[in-house]
């Protein structure tokens, strides 16, 4: 089959011919429909993140498809069901999985980064990984809800404990965060802003429902007073992995605010003096990626018409053009959502 592979730092991803997958007893190969590209990929692909394993490797961490082979001891799973597919799987090694505890895993694998991705015609997945994917909803929706909407969701709902009539930020309105402010108003936040350098960007979260959209070079913190009566947010949720973001949030926020950071750097963080956050009772709450639980979520709310990422597909490429959507991503160039391979094109 052909995928698309990390073949070394510094170096473009190939498109390469590799064996065709088989399951083991407790796995699936699933035909890959729909998989989309990250910021995080390119991380990866332009050498700010070293690599977890020795190259080359299959990228591609968001897919959808249908299951094409099933391993001897899988239950429920049968050829032909649709599915989407949760980004990781449990080391099944560690106290947490022995104990039976796979979402407390101590050395969670994330695929595309531990083990081959999905930029490819199959990939091979534990059972587990796998959610049912209601036949309203698209290849492309149920790609892009394996992370770009699952990991907002569950930092808002789940990490922010984000509740009705509280006041939310969002820093950064990229793929994460344009996904980030439908599930805000969802979860019934009274008020929301929206923080991003890009005025594409402001402008589709406005179209989204944020009430008002900042350009971080302004006095962020300052305008979000004048817009919440002085009083400030609840919860200020990073997407981007900026410092500077991060002490904007800390700034704009109330009294028992909490700060969510969910954007990946290796950059430090200074937060500002200690005493700030213990008199003003501040919480900083570090968060990476999903659940399945929170993956069935968004997929019911996509079904049931509650959340729509119709507008959130940029483009869709076949697999010669990865190279295409990965300069897209990077230029910023229209302030893409997500761009989607789509390796059966």
């Amino acid at each position: 089959m052909r995928a698309v592979r990390f073949v070394g730092t510094g170096q473009p991803v190939a498109l390469q011919e590799v064996p065709d997958p088989a399951p083991g007893p407790t796995e699936v190969v699933v035909r890959v429909e729909a998989c989309g590209i990250c910021a995080s990929d390119l991380h990866l692909i332009h050498e700010e993140m070293p690599p977890v394993v020795p190259p080359p490797l299959t990228m591609g961490h968001e897919p959808a498809g249908v299951v094409a082979a099933v391993g001897s001891d899988v239950p429920v799973w049968r050829e032909g069901d649709r599915v989407s597919v949760a980004a990781g799987k449990a080391c099944m090694a560690c106290p947490a999985c022995a104990s039976g505890q796979l979402d407390d895993c101590r050395n969670f694998q994330i695929m595309g980064f531990h083990y081959d991705g999905a930029w490819a015609e199959q990939v091979v997945v534990p059972f587990y990984s796998l959610a049912a994917l209601p036949e309203n909803v698209p290849f492309e929706h149920g790609a892009i809800a394996c992370d770009a909407v699952s990991t907002p969701y569950a930092a808002l709902v789940d990490r922010g404990a984000l509740r009705a009539g509280e006041r939310v930020g969002l820093w950064g309105i990229g793929g994460l965060g344009t996904h980030a402010v439908q599930v805000a108003r969802l979860a019934g936040a009274s008020f929301i802003a929206a923080i991003d350098p890009l005025p594409a960007a402001r402008e589709r979260a406005l179209s989204l429902g944020a009430d008002v959209a900042l350009d971080p070079s302004e006095d962020v913190p300052g305008a979000i007073r004048d817009a919440t009566g002085g009083r400030g947010l609840d919860l200020a949720v990073e997407l981007i992995g900026k410092p500077a973001a991060v002490r904007q949030a800390i700034s704009s926020c109330t009294r028992g605010g909490r700060i969510v950071l969910v954007g990946q750097s290796f950059e430090a963080l200074d937060a500002g003096p200690i005493i700030y956050l213990s008199v003003v009772g501040l919480s900083i709450l570090g968060h990476l990626g999903y659940t399945k639980r929170h993956l069935e979520d968004v997929l019911a709310l996509m079904a049931s018409d509650r959340l729509d990422v119709s507008g959130s597909i940029s483009d869709r490429l076949p697999l010669d053009r990865v190279h295409d959507g990965i300069d897209r991503l990077a230029s910023k160039e229209d302030a893409p959502v997500r761009i989607v391979v789509m390796p059966q094109a």
